[in-house]
């Protein structure tokens, strides 16, 4: 094997773990802004868990946050609370730098 072999394979590795990383902290932020969501919607109990789950799914939709952004949006609107999608993506930015701090974190 040559050392152009051992550091394709590295960086495929590298890419990997990049990725892993990426969805479980993508992961976490979608719980953190369900949560977040939930505590204005007045959202508690077994709802609340359904809900994560449902802001989860949501972001399985397409590529990129803007499925989720559109199901917490509508929400809002259909729970008659005033939200500007500024605030949400705000908030999303906030949640997803927490989430990979604490993913790092568990990590080491």
């Amino acid at each position: 094997m040559t050392t152009f072999d051992d550091r394709e394979k590295a960086y495929e590795k590298k890419f990997a773990l990049d990725q892993d990383l990426k969805f479980k902290a993508e992961s976490r932020r979608n719980k953190m802004l369900a949560e977040w969501a939930a505590a204005r919607l007045g959202i508690t109990g077994t709802a609340l868990e359904d809900y994560i789950k449902a802001v989860r799914k949501a972001d399985l939709a397409e590529k990129g946050d803007d499925d989720v952004v559109r199901k917490v949006l509508k929400d809002f609107a259909d729970g008659g609370i005033a939200v500007e999608e500024a605030e949400v993506r705000k908030v999303m930015g906030e949640f997803l730098a927490t989430a990979v701090r604490e993913v790092e974190a568990s990590k080491a």
